[in-house]
C-alpha cells in the first residue's frame, strides 16, 4: 500500500477494470427491484463542464447505493446531437457538423469515463444517427395519418439580407446574429404537433407529480399551459377581409361584454396587418405591428409598463346590442392567450383602462360594488377589477355579476354570438425548421397529390452530407437537387421533398424510452420490454428544462401510448421523480478592454485587485451574466476544465466536492479550497487505514460479544452514521450531509483507540463500513481500499452496511437544562426518567444550582428524553 493515495494512477486502473468487466452493463428489467435513473442527455459541445461532473455525479452516486442495495438499475447516456451549434461550427470552422459533432462526442465520452461514472455504454445512443431518427420519422407519421401533426401558415423569423430563417436564439437585439441586419418575422407553412389536444391531462397529471417533482417546475407548467374558464365571443365585421367574417375574442369575464367600446388585437394576429390592407392607415398598422414583433423577440414584457396601440380602421359589431367597436392593434395583447385577441373593458380591467386613457376612448362602467359609492367614469383613477351587480348591461341590470356570467354566456348562445369554454394559453407545437442539422421531416410535396407521406419502406429520409453550409440563402437542404426532387409515391409525376427538418426537442421528447430497447429494429421501442423498465424512477437535470423539453416529453409519451407503441397500461407519466440541481459558479471581476472598448475581460479573484464583482455560469462558451449576454475577450478562462481538476486531485475529489459542496438544489460556488479540501479527506481516509492496515487484516468485523463502554460509543456513532448517510442517499436526496456524516466517522476512528481483541474488531467493522459508505461518492479509492483490505472485485456489487438498531439503543441519555430560558446545564438520565427524577438530578448540577441559588422554582416543563425547563423566581 501505498504511503499516499496517488489517484493518477489507481483511477485509470479501475476504470479499465471496470469496462473490462462490464460492471455497469444491466439487462432487461426483471419485474423486481428495477430501478431506471436517468440524467438529462448532454448536447455534445466540445468539452464537459464542472456543471455536467455536477449533474452526473448526483446521479451516480445515487445509482450506486441502489446497486449495492440490491436493485437492478437502468443508468445510460447517450448525445442530444442534433442543433445549431454544429451548423454555426460549420460556418465558422468550415467543418461539416456530423464530423464536428462526432469528434465532440468521442471527445466528451472519454472526459466522462475519466470521472468513472457507471453508465452503461452499451446503450449509448446519439440522436443525428439515422438508426434513432427513422423512428421518430416513422412516428411523425402515425401522428400525421392520426391528425396530431398538421401543417399551417406560421410566422418565422426572417433576414432579408440573409435570405434565411433564424431561431429565436439568432435573433439578438431584433437582428440577425449573422448580420446585423434588422429581422422581420414573415408567414410560412410550419409543421405542428396537437399538443392542446392534451392541455387538460398535461395539468391532471401534475396530482400524480405532487410531492416527487419540485413544486416551482410543476407551478411553471401549469402557468405555462395556463388553464382559463370563460366564453369565446364572436363580434362580426362589419367589412369582411378576404372571407373572413367575424372576430374572435376569448374572456374570462363574459358578465363585462356590455362595457366593452373596442376590441385589441395582437401584433401577431392574422387580421393584426389584413384589416388595414389597402387603407391610409396600411403602413402605419404595419410599421407598428413589425416594430412590437421584433420588440417581442428581445423582451417579453412589451407593453407591461407603456400601453400602446394603433386604430386599423377597422370596425366590428357588438353581438349584443349591435354597437359599432373599433379594433386596435395592442402591444399589451399575447397572441398566445386565447385567439390573441380580447375585448376591451376599460372600466374593469387595467390595460384597458389606461389604454383608453391615453388614446381617449369611451370608458362605461358596467358592474357596480355593493353598497358603495356609485363609479363614475369622468373620475374613476383606475378600473374596478372586483364583483357587484350588474348595471347599463339591459334585461341583466341588479344582477349579480357572477350569475351574470353564465345569463351572459346563455344569451350569446342563443344568438349564435358565442359559448362557455376553456382556453389554454397552451399552443400547438412547431416542430419544423429551416436548417440543415436536424431530422429531415419525411414528407413529399406533390402537385398532383398534395402532402404525401414517404412510405416505411423508404425511412429513413437520410439527410446528405453533401452540402455546402453558408448560413445564407435559407436551408442547404433547399438547394440539394438530389435530395430534392423525387418522384411522388402515389401517382409517379415529379415532386419535391420537405426541406424542413424537425426541432431537436422531439429528439429528446422519446430518447429515454429508445434506452430500454436501443437496438430493436422494428419500432422506437419493443414495447413490452419497455414498460418494464416505465417510468423513470428518478430524473435529474437543470430546472431550465421545466417547461419545453419537459412538457414535451410528458406529451410525447402519452402519444405513443395512445398510438400503440406501449401496452395501454404503461405509465402515462414518464419520470415519477424529478430532482433540478443547481448551477456551479465560480466569481470573477471584469472591466472594459482599453483596447476595445466593446469588450468586457474577466478575471478571476486571484487573478486582479479589481474590486468589482460578479458571478458566472461555468458553461461551455462564453459566460453568462446575470441579467444577460455579454460580449467577451477571447480567452476561456472562465471555464473551469474538470480535465485540469481530475489531472491535479482526482476524479473522486471532484465527485466528492460538488456532492459535498450544497445541497442539490442549491448552487455551488466553485472554489479551489473546496476541491483542496476533498482532496485532503480522501488522504486522510487513506492514511487511517494504510497506518491500521496490518492490524485489520488480521482482525474480522464485530458480529456479537461484550464490549467495553468505548467500544459501546464507538458502535452507536458508526451506526447512527450508517442510518444517516443511508437515508441521505435513499429518500432525503442529500449527499452533501452524508459526505459530511462520512467525515465524522472518520474523525471518530481516527480517534478510536482499539486495545482488546473486541475493539479491533469494533474497528474492523467501523473501517469496512466507511469505506463501502464512501464507494458510492468515491468509487477508484473506495474500491482500492476494499482490495488493501483483503476484499475481492468492485464494491459496486458488494451489500450496502447493515444498520443495527440495536447499537444505536441506549438505556440513559443526555438532556439539557434550561434555567429561564438557557441552558445552564446538562444531565444523563435513565431513558424512563421521571420529572421528580429529571428535576432532582439537575439541582444537584453545580451550574444549575449556582443559577437556581436564591430562587424557587415555580414551573417545571419536561419532555423526557429532550429537555427540562424550569422557571425560577
Amino acid at each position: 500500500m501505498h504511503e499516499r493515495y496517488n489517484p493518477a494512477e489507481i483511477e485509470p486502473r479501475w476504470q479499465k477494470r471496470w469496462a473490462d468487466e462490464r460492471a455497469f452493463s444491466v439487462g432487461d428489467a426483471t419485474g423486481k427491484d428495477d430501478f431506471y435513473l436517468l440524467e438529462m442527455l448532454p448536447y455534445p459541445s466540445g468539452r464537459i463542464h464542472m456543471g455536467h461532473v455536477r449533474n452526473y455525479s448526483l446521479g451516480d452516486v445515487f445509482v450506486r447505493h441502489l446497486r449495492m442495495r440490491g436493485k437492478n438499475v437502468l443508468h445510460p447516456m447517450g448525445w442530444d446531437a442534433f442543433g445549431m451549434p454544429a451548423e454555426n461550427a460549420a460556418i465558422e470552422r468550415k467543418r461539416h457538423p456530423r464530423d464536428w459533432t462526432y469528434e465532440n462526442i468521442a471527445q466528451m465520452r472519454e472526459q466522462i469515463k475519466k470521472l468513472g461514472f457507471s453508465y452503461d455504454w452499451d446503450r449509448e445512443i446519439a440522436t443525428c444517427d439515422a438508426s434513432y431518427y427513422k423512428h421518430e420519422q416513422a412516428m411523425f407519421l402515425r401522428m400525421l395519418e392520426a391528425g396530431v401533426a398538421y401543417r399551417k401558415a406560421a410566422l418565422a423569423n426572417f433576414c432579408d439580407h440573409c435570405q434565411t430563417v433564424l431561431a429565436n436564439e439568432q435573433v439578438e437585439e431584433g437582428k440577425c446574429w449573422r448580420c446585423g441586419n434588422n429581422v422581420r418575422q414573415r408567414e410560412m407553412q410550419q409543421w405542428f404537433l396537437r399538443t392542446t389536444k392534451y392541455a387538460q391531462e398535461l395539468l391532471d397529471g401534475h396530482k400524480e407529480l405532487e410531492g416527487k417533482w419540485p413544486e416551482q417546475v410543476l407551478t411553471m407548467q401549469r402557468n405555462w399551459i395556463g388553464r382559463s374558464t370563460g366564453a369565446e365571443i364572436r363580434f362580426a365585421l362589419k367589412n369582411p377581409v378576404d372571407g373572413v367574417n367575424e372576430l374572435s375574442v376569448f374572456t374570462t369575464r363574459p358578465d363585462t361584454l356590455f362595457g366593452v367600446t373596442f376590441l385589441s388585437i395582437a401584433a401577431e394576429h392574422p387580421l393584426a396587418t389584413r384589416l388595414a390592407a389597402g387603407t391610409p392607415r396600411e403602413k402605419e398598422v404595419q410599421d407598428f405591428a413589425d416594430r412590437i414583433r421584433a420588440e417581442r423577440r428581445v423582451r417579453h414584457d412589451v407593453g407591461e409598463a407603456n400601453k400602446e396601440g394603433v386604430f386599423t380602421g377597422a370596425t366590428c359589431l357588438h353581438p349584443i346590442t349591435g354597437a359599432e367597436v373599433p379594433i386596435y392593434v395592442a402591444n399589451f395583447v399575447l397572441m398566445d392567450y386565447g385567439t390573441g385577441a380580447v375585448m376591451a373593458v376599460p372600466a374593469h380591467d387595467q390595460r384597458d383602462f389606461e389604454f383608453a386613457q391615453k388614446y381617449k376612448l369611451p370608458i362605461r362602467v358596467v358592474i357596480q360594488p355593493e353598497g358603495a359609492q356609485p363609479l363614475d367614469p369622468a373620475t374613476m383613477t383606475a378600473a374596478y377589477v372586483e364583483g357587484g351587480f350588474m348595471v347599463n348591461s339591459g334585461s341583466l341590470d341588479g344582477t349579480l355579476n357572477e350569475i351574470g356570467k353564465e345569463k351572459v354566456v346563455a344569451l350569446l348562445a342563443e344568438k349564435n354570438a358565442g359559448r362557455g369554454t376553456i382556453s389554454y394559453r397552451l399552443r400547438d407545437w412547431l416542430v419544423s425548421r429551416q436548417r440543415y442539422w436536424g431530422a429531415p421531416i419525411p414528407v413529399i410535396h406533390c402537385e398532383t397529390d398534395g402532402v404525401v407521406p414517404v412510405p416505411q419502406k423508404d425511412l429513413p429520409v437520410v439527410l446528405p452530407e453533401d452540402v455546402e453550409i453558408t448560413g445564407e440563402g435559407g436551408s442547404p437542404l433547399a438547394r440539394h437537387e438530389s435530395f430534392v426532387n423525387v418522384s411522388c409515391p402515389k401517382c409517379g409525376k415529379p415532386a419535391r421533398r420537405e426541406t424542413d427538418t424537425f426541432d431537436t426537442f422531439v429528439e429528446s421528447s422519446w430518447y429515454f424510452d429508445r434506452y430500454t430497447t436501443p437496438r430493436h429494429e422494428a419500432g422506437p421501442v419493443d414495447g413490452e420490454r419497455a414498460r418494464n423498465w416505465l417510468p423513470i424512477d428518478l430524473y435529474i437535470g437543470g430546472i431550465e428544462h421545466a417547461v419545453m423539453h419537459l412538457l414535451y416529453a410528458r406529451f410525447w409519451q402519452r402519444v405513443m401510448i395512445d398510438l400503440g407503441y406501449f401496452p395501454k397500461d404503461t405509465p402515462r407519466e414518464p419520470f415519477a421523480a424529478l430532482l433540478t440541481q443547481g448551477m456551479v459558479c465560480k466569481e470573477f471581476y471584469h472591466r472594459q478592454d482599453a483596447l476595445n472598448p466593446a469588450h468586457t475581460l474577466y478575471f478571476y479573484p486571484e487573478e486582479t485587485e479589481l474590486r468589482e464583482g460578479t458571478r458566472v455560469v461555468i458553461a461551455t462558451g462564453e459566460p453568462v451574466e446575470i441579467g444577460g449576454v455579454v460580449k467577451m475577450s477571447k480567452s476561456k478562462r472562465n471555464i473551469v476544465d474538470p480535465d485540469e481538476i481530475v489531472s491535479k486531485y482526482g476524479a473522486d475529489s471532484a465527485r466528492l466536492f460538488v456532492l459535498f459542496a450544497a445541497p442539490p438544489e442549491a448552487q455551488v460556488d466553485w472554489s479551489e479550497a473546496g476541491i483542496e479540501g476533498a482532496s485532503r479527506f480522501l488522504q486522510r481516509v487513506w492514511r487511517m487505514i494504510r497506518d491500521r492496515r496490518e492490524m485489520l487484516l488480521t482482525t474480522s468485523p464485530y458480529t456479537s460479544g461484550e464490549l467495553s463502554e468505548n467500544a459501546k460509543t464507538m458502535r452507536r456513532t458508526l451506526h447512527k452514521i450508517i442510518d444517516r448517510v443511508t437515508r441521505d442517499l435513499g429518500e432525503r436526496r442529500q449527499p452533501n450531509t452524508g459526505v459530511a456524516a462520512m467525515m465524522e466517522l472518520l474523525n471518530a476512528l481516527t480517534a478510536f483507540e482499539a486495545k482488546t481483541a473486541a475493539e479491533k474488531s469494533v474497528l474492523r467493522e467501523g473501517v469496512d463500513a466507511l469505506v463501502r459508505l464512501l464507494a458510492p461518492f468515491a468509487p477508484h479509492i473506495a474500491d482500492e481500499l476494499h482490495e488493501h483490505l483483503g476484499g475481492k472485485g468492485t464494491l459496486l456489487h458488494a451489500s450496502w452496511p447493515a444498520f443495527d438498531a440495536d447499537a444505536v439503543h441506549e438505556d440513559s441519555v443526555e438532556i439539557p437544562v434550561q434555567v429561564n430560558g438557557k441552558v445552564r446545564g446538562r444531565v444523563r438520565l435513565a431513558n424512563d426518567a421521571n420529572e421528580a427524577t429529571a428535576l432532582a438530578a439537575a439541582q444537584a448540577d453545580a451550574n444549575v444550582a449556582a443559577h437556581l441559588q436564591g430562587k424557587t422554582v415555580k414551573k417545571t416543563i419536561y419532555i423526557a428524553g429532550k429537555i427540562l425547563t424550569l422557571v425560577a423566581v
